[in-house]
């Protein structure tokens, strides 16, 4: 029996790939862990099985150490929005969120992607940090505008969303 420590798990390498459907609820449980808006577990089993094309795992061996999930609008086809983008705490500030974008506009389901958009709420540092490095990176403009004010969701603790749309991508 290998018994692994810390110094052999820092130095395994991260895999990108497509998500597999058991790794929803995985995804699940990172998002539950962490301050990421929750979203059913039925969602992240669609991710994963109807959107896998457009979404990226983070993984060291079998261990999920980030997600990205993202689609295609079918009106606006030169559009990727990402929905939700979560790292598991003991993987943050490595760089794996800005990995798995890239990923993501490697594939041949974005070839014809010219835009990122996802919405942000104000309090979101991570987030904002994440896009507007990633359009600095791509040498893009990052248009941030009013998207869902707070008064549309339901109760009192939700911020409102802006949008960041990055593009034209190359």
């Amino acid at each position: 029996m290998t018994v692994k420590t810390a110094a052999t798990i820092a130095t395994e390498e991260i895999v990108l790939e497509k998500p597999a459907l058991n790794d929803g609820a995985k995804m699940w449980e990172l998002v539950n862990d962490s301050t990421l808006d929750l979203n059913s577990p039925y969602k992240y089993l669609m991710m994963c099985e109807y959107f896998s094309e457009t979404c990226v795992v983070a993984k060291e061996n079998e261990n999920l150490a980030g997600f990205i999930t993202a689609f295609i609008p079918p009106e606006r086809k030169d559009v990727i929005f990402v929905w939700q983008v979560g790292v598991d705490e003991s993987y943050r500030g490595k760089g794996i969120a800005s990995r798995m974008l890239k990923e993501l506009f490697s594939r041949e389901a974005c070839k014809d992607v010219r835009y990122l958009e996802a919405t942000v709420t104000p309090s979101n540092t991570a987030s904002k940090a994440l896009f507007t490095r990633f359009a600095l990176k791509e040498d893009a403009k990052c248009f941030i505008t009013p998207c869902f004010p707070a008064d549309l969701f339901p109760g009192d603790d939700h911020e409102s969303e802006l949008t960041y749309r990055i593009g034209p991508l190359k």
